[in-house]
């Protein structure tokens, strides 16, 4: 079966190169749809997980939208962070949201360089008297870390500041495409609650990330491709593996 329709389970990119590209070259079609979003938890839910923001002399961030959540909680609780708060940051694309919330030059900031192993190393023994708080979007994508932290003997607490809603997706028809890409076990997720009865058919699947090849094979899902890899580095590059083996 040839793939004319294609299917990305994300916003539509602001460079649409790559894909226009694809478009020009092959012929296809390339729709963009979020299965899913990530939504701040209320103060209810967050005070269900009865984590005081005052008691914590340190915070970890590994992505903006837990940057958002947290200020946005310190607001509702009227918590005034201190000057004195340090940041551990995954990335510094992350570290450098922070001046949407802070005077950026004024704090305590560090980076990493993507991995939970360099938010231990940017700790070593200077920082190890904080008292952490470990942020995440849910419990189990906080796992490496958490067990990195154990594994040091850090004093912690970790708190889930956001949420993955799944989408409504009942008006997309998926067997309308060739070939769907997913990114996140939460896209596996809102394709179960959307479409419960879902079977793959002819329908390619590509898996672009590591945590979403163990959600597709429990749901049954047969994998066309998986990247990231040295030799598939983008989604776009994955579509153009699929693409060129239809000819």
């Amino acid at each position: 079966m040839n793939i004319k329709k294609i299917l990305v389970a994300q916003q539509k990119p602001v460079n649409m190169s790559p894909y226009t590209s694809l478009i020009e070259k092959y012929g296809v079609e390339i729709d963009f749809h979020r299965f899913f979003v990530i939504e701040p938890l209320t103060s209810k839910e967050f005070r269900a997980q009865k984590v005081n923001l005052p008691d914590y002399t340190a915070v970890t961030f590994s992505s903006r939208h837990t940057i958002d959540a947290y200020f946005k909680l310190c607001e509702e609780f009227r918590f005034k962070v201190p000057e004195t708060m340090k940041y551990f940051c995954t990335t510094e694309a992350v570290a450098m949201y922070l001046q949407k919330h802070i005077v950026y030059r004024k704090r305590k900031i560090f980076y990493g360089n993507g991995t939970a192993q360099s938010i231990i190393d940017l700790i070593g023994t200077k920082h190890r008297g904080e008292k952490f708080l470990v942020t995440s979007s849910d419990s189990a994508s906080s796992k490496t870390v958490t067990a990195l932290f154990k594994a040091n003997g850090l004093d912690f607490s970790t708190a889930a500041l956001v949420k993955p809603v799944c989408q409504d997706m009942k008006s997309v028809n998926l067997h309308d495409y060739d070939l769907i890409v997913l990114y996140n076990p939460n896209d596996v997720i809102s394709l179960q609650e959307n479409f419960p009865d879902f079977e793959q058919g002819d329908i390619k699947f590509i898996a672009y990330g590591r945590s979403i090849v163990k959600s597709m094979e429990e749901a049954g899902l047969t994998i066309e491709v998986s990247a990231p890899t040295a030799e598939v580095p983008s989604a776009a590059k994955a579509i153009e593996i699929c693409l060129k083996g239809q000819e």
